[in-house]
């Protein structure tokens, strides 16, 4: 298997796939299917495994890849004209493909049930904390959403500080349910919990995937937190 399809309850006419770390041509910790040009990959092998996952995915057009930074920016898809600094892209065009890159980061899709708008979101707890996800929800103007999460770090691996804890704690109590004592100063923070929370805050309760962990799963996903050097997996959302 080269990629993983979402088993969620959307129309017929919304197609969605995670790349996994199998299939292409990158080398050493890139191997294999690494669509990033940002992790020190060979940009010509980059270009090549692109066109890999265009061809396997059978993709209407070429993805709209985004220069993610852990901001809470959204924008339009199908109005880019050049790499944009943001870490979530939506649209209400057919055939224009959102993609976000991650390797423990959480990749979040998002269509409605009438399968008209469509969003992929990168969510590390920095741009979760700061409502990456909120600003997203935003674009889908009080239609009922649906929502998938993707492969990240799971709640056995993450672990995090005091101050990150702290951060989301003082934004709503609930979120300390995410949250498991490791040592004095050292937690376990369950990200999908943390997006499950925000999701729900925002009036979405249809919420699907979440089982995975990039870090334990070395054969199938690229992790940063295991591996420092490496690549990324590739979430790809688009509608006829």
């Amino acid at each position: 298997m080269i990629w993983i399809e979402p088993d969620w309850p959307v129309k017929d006419n919304i197609h969605a796939a995670v790349t996994l770390r199998t299939g292409g041509v990158s080398q050493g910790p890139f191997q294999s299917l690494n669509p990033a040009s940002y992790v020190n990959d060979s940009l010509e092998d980059v270009r090549q495994n692109r066109q890999v996952i265009s061809q396997m995915l059978d993709l209407p057009s070429e993805p709209i890849w985004l220069e993610q930074v852990h901001s809470n920016r959204v924008i339009k898809a199908d109005q880019s004209t050049q790499l944009e600094q943001a870490d979530a892209s939506y649209t209400d065009q057919a055939g224009i493909v959102s993609v976000v890159m991650t390797a423990d980061c959480l990749p979040i899709l998002l269509t409605n049930q009438k399968g008209s708008k469509i969003a992929a979101i990168h969510a590390g707890w920095r741009g979760l904390l700061n409502g990456v996800i909120s600003n997203t929800v935003t674009m889908f103007e009080g239609c009922p959403v649906i929502a998938w999460l993707g492969p990240a770090i799971g709640p056995d691996c993450f672990e995090v500080g005091t101050e990150v804890k702290a951060s989301f704690v003082t934004k709503s109590e609930k979120f300390s349910q995410a949250f498991k004592q490791k040592s004095q100063d050292k937690y376990l923070a369950d990200i999908y919990h943390l997006a499950r929370i925000e999701l729900a805050s925002l009036g979405i309760h249809h919420v699907y995937g979440g089982d995975f962990c990039t870090v334990t799963d070395k054969q199938r996903f690229y992790s940063f937190r295991r591996d420092g050097e490496t690549g990324r997996m590739a979430t790809l959302i688009w509608r006829d």
